[in-house]
């Protein structure tokens, strides 16, 4: 399977339709893994490693990818298995996330299919390696599971969710008090780190952990007679998840009379330039990459300034369209 990665414009038509498409492949005999296909930039075969001293006992080392020099991580290992047994006749899948390149070792792949994310669940509670697991599905009647990237990352290299000193503002943490914000996403080590970062700030954070959750919660409210759009600051989702993903969900809200000027951030792992033109297609406010606290907390307190009549020093973040 030679390169993966598609144009923005082609990339973008499932954008809306609830729909992914999944790269499943092996890391041993047997069972069927999976990643999104938005997150890789392609696959080959194992190329030359450089072996580095003192690196995490899951990376292999590193490699070389169009002038870059890209971590090599066996992902068997990341997630609790064996590693890899023969390195040579492996393969390598190239991946971004969290605007960072890095190469997974898997033994080999299999095929590309295109799912809804209606067939895409959470694992259940007595999936033994639910730990790395974000969702199930099943094709040809075997179980594919889908692997949280995040979760391993977050192993190797851990997120940071204190926000630096002198980015928060007093006047407007002092204006957060009693504000919420619905937090939407299906991986605990993105929950966890949003969710502190939002906290941290002085907000009331509601959590749902895929977008059909979302929605039944935004239109619980709804339906209690709550005026939304006035309780919430801003619903903050990732952009995959198992039933119904971000951009569905943005949809879903852009549809409906008391929802359709509710403030939607896209929080995501995917690359810049894709999710602009994400933002654009689904009517999403602004978006953010994972795991930067500090721009998580400036999009908000600049929100908090809008809504409370503030000046806002830029109407555009460097990580976010606002």
């Amino acid at each position: 399977m030679s390169k993966l990665l598609e144009s923005v414009d082609q990339r973008t038509l499932l954008v809306g339709r609830n729909r992914l498409e999944l790269l499943m492949f092996f890391l041993q005999h047997g069972q069927t893994f999976a990643i999104n296909v938005f997150k890789i930039q392609e696959v080959q075969q194992i190329p030359k490693i450089t072996i580095l001293p003192d690196q995490h006992p899951t990376v292999v080392g590193v490699t070389y990818v169009r002038g870059l020099t890209v971590p090599v991580i066996d992902l068997g290992m990341a997630i609790g298995m064996k590693p890899i047994a023969d390195l040579k006749s492996s393969t390598i899948i190239i991946t971004e996330y969290n605007m960072s390149v890095q190469a997974f070792i898997v033994k080999n792949v299999d095929r590309i299919i295109n799912m809804d994310w209606e067939d895409i669940m959470p694992p259940p509670p007595t999936a033994g390696r639910q730990h790395y697991l974000t969702s199930i599905t099943r094709v040809d009647d075997k179980l594919v599971e889908i692997i949280d990237v995040e979760k391993v990352l977050a192993q190797i290299v851990p997120c940071v969710t204190e926000v630096s000193e002198g980015v928060l503002e007093d006047e407007v943490i002092e204006l957060a008090k009693g504000k919420e914000v619905l937090l939407v996403d299906d991986s605990s080590v993105a929950i966890m780190q949003a969710r502190s970062t939002l906290e941290s700030i002085g907000l009331k954070v509601h959590v749902a952990y895929n977008g059909r959750m979302g929605l039944d919660v935004l239109e619980g409210w709804v339906n209690e007679g709550i005026d939304v759009e006035e309780k919430l600051l801003m619903l903050v989702t990732d952009a995959e998840m198992p039933e119904m993903d971000g951009y569905r969900l943005t949809a879903e809200c852009r549809g409906n009379p008391k929802l359709e000027h509710l403030f939607v951030v896209l929080h995501t792992s995917l690359s810049g330039s894709f999710n602009q033109a994400m933002v654009e297609k689904v009517g999403c406010d602004a978006f953010l990459s994972k795991f930067q606290p500090d721009a998580l907390a400036s999009l908000v307190q600049d929100r908090i300034k809008m809504v409370s009549g503030l000046e806002v020093d830029s109407k555009e973040n460097k990580n976010g369209v606002y």
